[in-house]
């Protein structure tokens, strides 16, 4: 079935386009918000060629398509008349239930970063090239060449703040571009770039009677979101008693005078040192207990990312790649071979399996982990059939403990299985090495503990949705 013969047969099984009133896609997964979730049929839905799961959270159908195929579909729906109309019916709100402060907290932080991983990757990418580059002597280091690889690949990182104070300004719902004016206002030339302290001393001014040093928050994390969040409030609060017709003079001026003064003085450097309590916390935990750390971690990560709170983590990881004393991400590793472990599980799966279905999908829902979309793969067979799932919890565990005993890093994040050689191999051969052996440790015992514990058809037959 193509992507309109698709659209077509899934759109009667979620109640009808009349009932859809918002949707979004991810890597891999079509989200649909319904009116009235109870028109929609779950069992139907999976039945329904090139789908590879469905299941619910947070109020949204999430159906899972894969990498690219997706892309594709979301068009298809966006393009049939009457689908997400612009003044929808209010949802029906029977038997919801407030979300927790954890589960608002999870979701806002995920609207932020999800938005900015594409240029993460990129420059994660490049990096790993230049280490290629550097490696294999392609280029004289000192050529022009490498001085432009160099500032195609620190760019984002450089201006992290202003790419995360525009995405957070848009979930805290105040005004995008004025949330990138105080990540500019953070990354500023005057201010000395954090990497720099242990070279260069900063200048300092006084303030009222206080020295206050230029410190600048270059590839910093906590000091913009909270700036943003507080400049969101700063901004609602002056639309109150603002007149209409000064809206865009006064607010937007009062709004950067109020929130940079702040930023500067209060936010940033209270930001700066909750990142540093966070990332000498995580280094102390791997410093003296690095295996076990790398165990649990590895075993438990899936967990997580069922949960949802996966996309907190992206935050921690920009932090320890921001403090000048760690500067690489040793989480991303383990992260990584939870992922490729899953992907294990379910080659297990394919050669055990009777089911046709689970045939089909198992070898490219697999593959997808190796490339670090794993949501294929765990909604769509392991989670299901559980003992997969545990299977691949087993592998991860080990795998994680390899690579956090083996002090395996990355220089960026974004990327896990595969992909994820680039921002390891720029850290050295041995760095790269442990690895992909980390990788083989991972995928192999998976295999073998899905192996061994086995499958049982009728639960996947029994269990078809996972909400």
């Amino acid at each position: 079935m193509n992507s309109k013969e698709i659209v077509k047969k899934l759109l009667p099984l979620v109640g009808g386009n009349e009932n859809i009133t918002g949707a979004t896609h991810c890597a891999s997964r079509l989200r649909l918000t319904l009116q009235d979730e109870a028109l929609a049929d779950l069992e139907a839905i999976e039945k329904v060629d090139s789908v590879e799961g469905v299941y619910t959270r947070h109020g949204q159908i999430q159906i899972i398509f894969g990498a690219g195929k997706v892309n594709r579909i979301y068009k298809v729906l966006m393009e049939v008349e009457g689908t997400v109309s612009d003044h929808p019916k209010p949802r029906i709100e029977e038997n919801r239930t407030e979300p927790s402060l954890i589960t608002r907290f999870v979701k806002t932080l995920s609207g932020i970063f999800v938005p900015i991983i594409p240029a993460i990757v990129a420059s994660g990418l490049l990096m790993g090239f230049i280490g290629m580059v550097k490696a294999f002597d392609w280029i004289a280091p000192d050529s022009s060449w490498m001085t432009i690889l160099h500032i195609l690949s620190s760019s984002a990182f450089i201006i992290l703040p202003i790419l995360i104070g525009f995405s957070s300004a848009k979930e805290f719902g105040s005004h995008p571009f004025l949330g990138a004016v105080i990540g500019g206002i953070l990354t500023h030339p005057a201010l000395l770039n954090p990497s720099e302290l242990g070279t260069r001393v900063p200048e300092y001014i006084d303030v009222l009677g206080l020295n206050i040093a230029l410190i600048g928050y270059q590839g910093t994390v906590i000091p913009i979101l909270l700036s943003v969040y507080v400049m969101s409030k700063i901004e609602k609060g002056l639309r109150k008693w603002v007149p209409e017709h000064l809206d865009l003079l006064v607010i937007p001026f009062l709004t950067v005078a109020f929130t940079g003064f702040i930023s500067l003085f209060v936010m940033g450097p209270l930001g700066m040192w909750i990142g540093h309590l966070i990332t000498e916390s995580l280094v102390h935990l791997f410093q003296f207990g690095g295996l076990m750390a790398g165990f649990l971690l590895g075993g438990i990560y899936t967990f997580i990312v069922i949960s949802g709170l996966h996309h907190s983590i992206h935050a921690i990881e920009a932090g320890l790649l921001a403090d000048p004393k760690v500067g690489v991400n040793f989480l991303l590793p383990i992260w990584s071979m939870a992922n490729v472990a899953q992907g294990g599980a379910a080659l297990a799966v394919f050669f055990k399996t009777k089911n046709k279905k689970l045939k089909e999908i198992a070898i490219p829902a697999a593959f997808s982990s190796f490339l670090g979309i794993i949501e294929p793969v765990i909604f769509g067979i392991n989670l299901r059939l559980v003992k997969p799932f545990m299977g691949a919890a087993i592998g991860g565990a080990l795998g994680g403990a390899y690579v956090a005993y083996m002090h395996v890093a990355a220089n960026a994040y974004g990327l896990t299985g595969i992909p994820m050689i680039a921002i390891t191999a720029p850290l050295g051969l041995p760095n790269l090495i442990h690895y992909l052996i980390g990788l083989a440790v991972s995928v192999v015992s998976a295999f073998l503990a899905t192996w061994i514990m086995g499958i049982k058809e009728e639960h996947h037959e029994n269990q078809k949705n996972i909400k």
